[in-house]
């Protein structure tokens, strides 16, 4: 325990001073000045600090995970924009550099969990254990892609066609009763049906609204790209319904 709790120490102490060696030598030539502040200096060795605390694992389990990433990204994302701010960054560019700051920290994030993942499936091979759900249970969901293909192709265009087949001025199949009856109710059965039987299964609601993208331009034009929301947000609903039902469902069991 001790010698964790040095190496926790000596990471962070180790991001600090590479901070301070950014600042002094990238910030100079940055701002145009000889060299940087003393707040300047006292950012980027916070944010050197930080990141060198990202090298350690938060928890083991995959709440407290979450909760720790959560909280260690919002004070990153806080020194990391007063920074910019103390560089001259102003307006459009301050939120151009928190979008880039995301992108970096989910690839980081998504590339640990990954190599968490496959040490975890090789140690249940070697113990002779189920290899568990598929990464982002992709595996589980595809029995419900056909139903998602369906829904959000092959039913706009039958709609489509109805419409133009009785000539109506108004298209009340697919403009109207698709987006704000058919799509929510189906998407949401849906995804609760799939949440109770496979647990959470975040890539459901996303193929939901890629797999309706097409159509807003194939039948309607950008002002119906509301409609992949009124599929989508209903699965993601009806998924964590299933999910929460999912997990109070096995807890009973236990």
């Amino acid at each position: 325990m001790e010698k964790l709790k040095w190496n926790r120490i000596a990471r962070v102490l180790v991001g600090a001073v590479l901070g301070l060696v950014i600042s002094v030598v990238l910030v100079s030539y940055m701002v145009g000045a000889r060299g940087p502040t003393a707040v300047t200096c006292l950012l980027c060795i916070s944010l050197g600090g930080a990141v060198g605390a990202a090298t350690l694992p938060f928890a083991d389990d995959g709440r407290s995970l979450l909760l720790y990433s959560a909280a260690h990204l919002g004070v990153t994302a806080v020194l990391f924009f007063l920074l910019t701010l103390e560089l001259g960054a102003r307006g459009t560019e301050l939120l151009a550099w928190q979008v880039i700051l995301l992108l970096v920290y989910a690839v980081v994030w998504l590339g640990r969990w990954i190599g968490w993942y496959v040490e975890v499936r090789q140690l249940r091979s070697l113990l002779g254990l189920a290899p568990g759900p598929s990464p982002l249970k992709w595996r589980e969901t595809l029995p419900y892609l056909p139903f998602v293909v369906f829904l959000c192709d092959g039913l706009p265009l039958l709609l489509r066609w109805a419409d133009h087949a009785v000539s109506a001025d108004v298209p009340v199949l697919s403009g109207l009763l698709l987006p704000y009856l058919l799509l929510p109710a189906a998407g949401f059965s849906s995804g609760l049906s799939l949440g109770k039987r496979q647990g959470w299964c975040p890539l459901y609601p996303a193929a939901c609204f890629l797999c309706y993208l097409p159509m807003v331009w194939l039948l309607f034009n950008s002002s119906a790209l509301f409609h992949c929301f009124m599929v989508a947000v209903p699965a993601l609903v009806g998924c964590a319904l299933g999910w929460l039902s999912h997990r109070r469902t096995r807890g009973a069991d236990n």
